[in-house]
């Protein structure tokens, strides 16, 4: 009984943070876009607030919120501030899937316990080098006395001016063969470097810079996971399962922000056919959005991660996307003309869904698999 009733006020706590968070990020959202600045200031707060350790389960001090929770955080975060919430989907999944582990795979607690510990006691902000470091790996590791020496390249690294730790990998080409290591990389250390690169259409507060390796040492003993290049691993199973649910929150949190505008904007004008329709049709879409997201958190709590969780999940991961951007794309032609306006803040939304397609498994990808697993064809290297 003491255990539901802490589980409820997690639950409440970590809701409450987002809405009140999400307040403040939203009147620092236009500046922080129009300047191409990183929400540095709103990561300040995420950690006053508790949430950089919302993931952490509470028994290693943090507050143990489960995906569908951070989920939920996540989105109402991203429905004030669309970069914040992306980049900040980056460091919660790289918590929720060692604390995943800590909670379903016993003999894995030794291996990610001290890192949920130091999230939980230090505030560490992790990094994901996310899509350069999909199935086929990037970067070289150099064998060395006692480990090897990295040299790498990271792009689309989010959240990167407040990063601690990089969650990334480099290829080891030994005997033949493409071996992928897997490690975390300090930020602070000397030989790593965070390029100011990030200069896009949407989502321009992220901080996605990429990150330059420049001969790092890696002991044997700091590399938790080694394999084999270009195809899917089973620890690429768990984290496609767990992390899209969350990255895709954000989306789904823009789309719901852009819906509640252009019906404020459509609502001050008279009734007509016409807007009713484009109204309903956005709505519409936005259900189908959260019920292609709600399918890919129910995916992940059958806590069973396999080539089969991957392909619901991304097929949910696509449909959100597809009604995601459909939704906002809507809401422009329901505002009109003042939609065009960067002061009702929609045009932001507009450009913000927009990288909604960029994370895998993109479209065509995502159909090929789809395909060879409803033809029992092999997928180990469709990725």
């Amino acid at each position: 009984m003491d255990q539901l009733i802490e589980a409820e006020v997690t639950v409440v706590d970590v809701k409450e943070s987002a809405e009140k968070l999400a307040k403040v990020f939203a009147t620092r959202a236009a500046a922080n876009d129009e300047a191409d600045r990183f929400v540095d200031e709103n990561y300040v707060d995420l950690k006053d607030a508790g949430l950089i350790r919302a993931g952490v389960p509470s028994e290693l001090g943090g507050g143990g919120a489960n995906v569908r929770e951070l989920c939920d955080m996540l989105r109402i975060i991203a429905g004030a501030c669309g970069s914040t919430g992306l980049a900040f989907s980056m460091h919660t999944h790289q918590v929720a899937i060692p604390a995943w582990r800590w909670h379903h795979q016993n003999a894995a607690r030794p291996m990610v316990e001290p890192l949920l510990r130091r999230v939980a006691d230090e505030n560490l902000v992790l990094l994901s080098s996310g899509g350069s470091d999909w199935i086929g790996g990037s970067g070289v590791a150099e064998k060395a006395d006692g480990g090897y020496r990295i040299t790498a390249r990271k792009v689309f690294t989010s959240g990167a001016p407040a990063g601690d730790l990089l969650m990334t990998g480099a290829i080891s080409e030994e005997d033949g063969d493409r071996t992928v290591l897997h490690f975390a990389v300090p930020l602070g250390a000397p030989e790593v470097t965070v390029l100011d690169t990030w200069r896009t259409m949407g989502m321009r507060s992220t901080g996605s810079h990429d990150i330059q390796i420049d001969g790092l040492f890696i002991p044997d003993d700091k590399i938790p996971l080694k394999r084999k290049a270009g195809e899917w691993h089973p620890a690429f199973q768990m984290i496609a399962t767990i992390a899209f649910p969350l990255i895709y929150s954000a989306y789904l949190g823009i789309a719901e922000s852009a819906r509640e505008i252009a019906v404020g904007i459509a609502g001050m004008k008279p009734a007509c056919h016409r807007t009713q329709s484009i109204a309903g049709r956005m709505d519409t879409a936005l259900t189908a959005a959260r019920l292609a997201h709600k399918y890919m958190i129910e995916v992940v709590e059958r806590n069973a991660p396999s080539a089969e969780t991957i392909n619901d999940v991304m097929i949910g991961r696509r449909l959100v996307e597809e009604n995601t951007i459909r939704v906002v794309e809507l809401a422009m032609e329901l505002a009109g003309g003042a939609g065009f306006y960067r002061k009702t803040e929609l045009e932001r939304r507009f450009r913000d869904i927009q990288a909604a397609r960029y994370h895998p498994l993109q479209k065509e990808v995502q159909a090929e698999y789809a395909g060879a697993m409803a033809l029992g064809q092999p997928i180990d290297r469709i990725f």
